[in-house]
């Protein structure tokens, strides 16, 4: 394993090599050239222009040829090479001279604080998207295996199909205009990560007195407790109709609050959707999202309650201001992901449970929920952490359209804005980051067959 491990590593080096050198090769033989845009924003005299382009060639050494440029860039952000002067000249060899990304055309600064800044919010949309993604898969997809040919495997396949379907660009055009929009349900903010006056407020969302958080804590357990003991403890019918009866409810309240819907058939249409999605959840054998659909609407029911009776001034802080910020963006990363996951654990269940040495197991007198989840599920993990592999880097990827959609100042927007600028610090840069991220990607993937089939060895 040790040695695999080393020979995995030293190959990433080079990897990067022929990854940066595609880039890079791409960028210098585009019309223009590196940097063009920068030169051609504003109206400079012919005079400025020429000492603009000598300060460029100078600075970057765009005067030199292709694979001196490249080299130059590799040796700038290698921890030791040979010393560059400010004129540009080479030094002595060091292996103390440290790694130096360059500085970006556009922002005229350097890359490394502009990485430093940008990176953070790009990782936490992905560190909440990932979670969220496995777990809604998972779910589903085992779900719907071990329910083979009956209605939740129908339908669930006919949704996440459609969802599979549907471009991201596009979903968070709806998101934004249906949840964001004023004329529609302003519930979520349309654009950034906080409101600037949340910068100012406390991390934890508070109200004017100790009694109003104390009323809300026990509103809200009293009604998640009530809606789950309605959930498990009603004959299927009741829960049904009781279930179908708040959906009802909430679709009327929805299409009362939508001032654009003022046709009384949308506000039929939308009244039926929300109950049949409703009464469908709760008429399902599926306790785990039964389960979930109870809890969202005790916790939703409590806080509408205590926002009518509460006199107290609500102070959401600073996490209660980012988590809102959080829903639409989230969304938009996660449900093309969950679709495709959940149909591919669907049938990397279906195909293990029957296997032989499940029906081994059964015949054994192994429980069902043993059989499925020790050893069926396990086998089942191999196809699931492959594409784990390649998740980081797709949602990075995912997250240039979210972030130019919900101007959110991460990595994926100044991906597109150092491509637009042909800012080749930037874009090589950037390269370099999302490289790093998937050969790490594929190495944890590869020990992790390991960890989930001991079969699998690298000795």
């Amino acid at each position: 394993m040790l040695t695999y491990l080393l020979r995995r590593v030293l190959l990433i080096v080079p990897t990067l090599i022929g990854i940066t050198l595609v880039v890079f090769s791409v960028m210098a033989a585009s019309p223009g050239g590196i940097g063009s845009q920068a030169m051609s924003e504003g109206v400079m005299q012919p005079e400025a222009r020429k000492a603009m382009e000598a300060y460029y060639n100078k600075r970057y050494g765009l005067d030199d040829p292709a694979p001196v440029q490249y080299l130059r860039w590799l040796n700038n952000i290698s921890p030791i090479g040979f010393t560059l002067s400010e004129s540009g000249e080479i030094g002595e060899f060091s292996f103390t001279k440290g790694s130096d990304l360059g500085e970006s055309f556009l922002y005229g600064r350097s890359v490394s604080e502009l990485i430093r800044e940008r990176l953070p919010i790009t990782l936490l949309l992905n560190i909440v998207s990932i979670p969220i993604v496995y777990i809604i898969a998972i779910a589903i997809g085992v779900r719907a295996a071990t329910q083979h040919g009956r209605s939740f495997d129908v339908t669930s396949g006919t949704i996440l199909l459609g969802l599979w379907s549907v471009p991201v660009m596009l979903a968070g055009v709806l998101l934004i205009g249906f949840f964001a929009s004023e004329q529609n349900w302003h519930w979520f903010p349309e654009s950034g990560l906080n409101r600037r006056e949340a910068l100012d407020m406390t991390f934890l969302p508070h109200w004017s007195g100790f009694k109003q958080v104390l009323m809300l804590a026990a509103a809200m357990a009293s009604s998640v407790v009530l809606l789950l003991v309605a959930n498990a403890r009603l004959p299927h019918w009741w829960r049904s109709m009781f279930f179908g009866g708040i959906g009802l409810a909430a679709g009327i309240a929805m299409a009362e609050a939508n001032g654009q819907l003022s046709n009384q058939s949308m506000h039929f249409i939308l009244s039926l959707s929300v109950a049949l999605l409703f009464w469908w959840i709760a008429s399902s054998d599926f306790f785990a999202m039964r389960v979930l659909l109870a809890g969202a609407v005790g916790v939703a029911a409590a806080l509408l309650l205590f926002q009518f009776v509460s006199d107290g001034a609500f102070v959401r802080g600073f996490l209660f201001d980012r988590l809102w910020h959080l829903v639409l963006p989230v969304l938009c990363l996660t449900f093309g992901g969950f679709a495709f996951l959940a149909k591919l654990s669907r049938s990397a269940v279906l195909e293990n449970l029957s296997a032989d040495y499940a029906r081994t197991a059964r015949a054994k007198g192994a429980p069902e929920e043993l059989v499925l989840w020790r050893h069926v599920f396990r086998n089942s993990l191999i196809p699931l952490i492959t594409v784990a592999a390649s998740l980081l880097p797709g949602l990075l990827a995912g997250s240039v359209i979210v972030e130019s959609l919900f101007s959110i100042e991460g990595m994926g927007k100044l991906a597109v804005e150092a491509v637009k600028g042909r800012d080749r610090e930037m874009v090589l840069s950037l390269t370099l980051v999302s490289g790093v991220l998937t050969l790490i990607g594929y190495l944890i993937a590869d020990l992790c067959y390991a960890l989930a089939d001991p079969r699998v060895s690298y000795d």
